[in-house]
């Protein structure tokens, strides 16, 4: 059974935050988060704007997973991590 679309934010969320607040994080995280911005973007109930922001997250976690420092990723955009979840609570 597929999850809701605010359930689908709301995880994309924790997710981000978590990162955010521990500063580390995990490839299958990382992988998730390209699993969940998948699905919300073929969703189609979007605002346009929310769009944009899920692209970019959607590189985060494309990068996340592939580079060797996953922690100082994750360090590198503390500020963008912060910012995305505020983004989201605008648009759930």
């Amino acid at each position: 059974m597929p999850i809701q679309y605010t359930d689908q934010l709301n995880l994309l969320k924790d997710i981000l935050r978590n990162q955010q607040e521990d500063c580390c994080g995990s490839v299958s995280e990382c992988e998730q988060i390209e699993r969940t911005v998948k699905s919300l973007l073929i969703n189609g109930q979007l605002p346009a704007e929310a769009v944009e922001i899920l692209n970019d997250i959607y590189k985060y976690g494309q990068q996340g997973k592939n580079t060797q420092h996953l922690d100082t990723h994750i360090q590198n955009h503390q500020e963008q991590l912060s910012n995305w979840v505020n983004e989201i609570d605008q648009f759930s």
